[in-house]
């Protein structure tokens, strides 16, 4: 086993592809391909399940991997050390539940990641997909909620596929509504108050489930019900329609403006908002560097609790 074959089975994990890796790495498809089968030959164990749409991890891959980046990194670092060669290109992604702070600590991780060139990824995803990508280490982090309802459920998912649930805060139910709305002038609302207006949620494909939902209390039944696809739709709908959705109360008004209000919703829930990734796999600088901004951002909301 050779470092070059470790750098090759990395940026085709990266890549998803070994046409696309081989691209990145400008040496040609069959030699890419033949390296990975001498590395699996060399270590008895199959590192990818070949497709006609790409590669994906074998759950011996998963765990390569996670020695495989440590080397990387460690060899990344002698080069700097003693060579003055420039920082490695710095690979990451996320996937995440649509919270307005996910995508404010990503904002600051780009700003504070220190090297010339980077490929980094930030998906606002089903549920079901974050999970997957996670799982597969299309994503190395996940962001999303258990609460009561869900729970269960959602853990035997995550234990069934190595996947560990890193609590970041715990917040009581609010709705979002534009600052326009009626909703917005209360103290509080009930969801007595609420049957009028326009329910707003994220649609959750193929692998819709009332325990992937990123809304609570989803499998009560509203009187005007709308799904969306994206936050952008979201606040645009809150805003024209003075629909609602239930969330965090978390918001970014650097990133969304004022135009959007969080009311607390009076429930006996709760939301337990964490991180997920592969419970046995060291997690990357970058990786690492993304989950310290969580946390920065969390705190700088005013809503940090231990969970």
């Amino acid at each position: 086993m050779t470092l070059q074959q470790i750098k090759y089975f990395i940026e085709t994990v990266n890549r998803g592809s070994i046409n696309k890796a081989a691209e990145g790495l400008f040496i040609s498809q069959p030699s890419l391909s033949n390296s990975l089968k001498d590395l699996e030959a060399e270590l008895g164990v199959e590192l990818f399940t070949r497709t006609p749409k790409g590669v994906a991890l074998t759950q011996d891959g998963v765990e390569f991997l996670g020695y495989a980046r440590q080397v990387n990194e460690q060899f990344s670092l002698l080069e700097q050390r003693y060579t003055s060669k420039k920082p490695a290109r710095r690979v990451f992604s996320v996937s995440a539940q649509h919270y307005a702070f996910a995508v404010n600590a990503f904002v600051n991780m780009v700003k504070k990641t220190n090297t010339d060139e980077y490929e980094l990824t930030l998906r606002e995803t089903e549920t079901h997909d974050i999970v997957e990508s996670v799982k597969t280490l299309r994503s190395e982090i996940g962001v999303l909620y258990l609460n009561p309802f869900n729970r269960k459920v959602m853990g035997k998912l995550l234990r069934d596929n190595r996947l560990a649930f890193h609590p970041l805060f715990i917040a009581k139910p609010h709705i979002f509504t534009g600052s326009s709305s009626p909703l917005a002038r209360y103290e509080y609302v009930t969801p007595e108050d609420l049957e009028d207006y326009p329910c707003l949620s994220y649609e959750q494909g193929e692998n819709n489930s009332f325990y992937f939902s990123e809304e609570i209390l989803s499998v009560e039944s509203h009187k005007k019900s709308i799904k969306v696809t994206d936050r952008a739709t979201m606040f645009n709908l809150m805003i024209g329609l003075n629909g609602y959705t239930i969330s965090s109360g978390v918001i970014s008004a650097d990133l969304n403006g004022n135009g959007i209000a969080a009311v607390p919703l009076q429930v006996d829930d709760y939301i337990e908002v964490g991180w997920i990734a592969h419970d046995s796999i060291k997690l990357t600088a970058q990786a690492q560097l993304y989950i310290d901004e969580l946390d920065k951002a969390i705190k700088r909301y005013g809503v940090y609790h231990e969970a």
